[in-house]
């Protein structure tokens, strides 16, 4: 019963994430047709559905890790020219989306269940915080870094974000700076600290690796 109630509670607050989606400002190209059909694919119902989300109410264990599923241009096709997409983010206790940008769309996220520590910084290096609670929702703007951090040490969060692109793009700033080779020099100077300080930070490439993040 539980598991059942569960699963109506966020199949619900998915229906609802998905009028607020609507809302959202576009952020690709116009199309002058209904959508985008594959090369030399079929177009039926099939093309239409994404399934990869079923994982979520299949009952399985929690992640012990931050845990983001997308569903996105990449993962589904249909979207292409429909300047929407999704991404679920797990955090399991005391977990972070560390700091990173979207370039080409904002992001609307819903907390579904637990609480999450959220920010963002704009141009002028004005940083807005706010803590959520479940049912709240928080827009991160075009382009501007931000976070997310589950700070409750007992107890995950779960979160629905609602992107006005299919293809929103994501940059890590751990990973733009720490995983991409530039010079640690440079980074010693722009951090006013010591080579040997960076190159710990670098030590552990798979901590940065893109794709952990979103």
């Amino acid at each position: 019963m539980a598991s059942t109630t569960s699963s109506l509670k966020f199949f619900s607050l998915l229906i609802c994430s998905i009028a607020i989606v609507q809302m959202a400002t576009a952020g690709d190209p116009d199309i002058i047709t209904d959508f985008i059909a594959p090369p030399n694919g079929t177009v039926d119902g099939n093309f239409f559905t994404y399934t990869g989300f079923r994982v979520l109410v299949g009952g399985g264990p929690p992640p012990t890790a931050f845990k983001v599923l997308k569903a996105t241009l990449a993962e589904f096709p249909a979207l292409d020219g429909q300047s929407v997409s999704y991404a679920v983010l797990e955090f399991p206790s005391g977990t972070t989306n560390p700091p990173h940008t979207h370039p080409r769309s904002a992001e609307l996220l819903f907390l579904v269940d637990g609480t999450l520590e959220v920010g963002f910084v704009d141009t002028k290096n004005s940083l807005f915080t706010q803590t959520l609670q479940a049912g709240d929702l928080f827009v991160f703007p075009k382009g501007l870094a931000h976070f997310q951090y589950n700070a409750d040490s007992q107890n995950p969060a779960l979160a629905i974000s609602a992107f006005g692109s299919a293809n929103a793009g994501t940059v890590s700033i751990p990973s733009t700076l720490f995983a991409t080779g530039i010079d640690d020099n440079v980074l010693a100077i722009s951090f006013k600290t010591d080579v040997a300080t960076i190159e710990k930070l670098k030590a552990d490439g798979d901590r940065w690796r893109p794709g952990h993040y979103y």
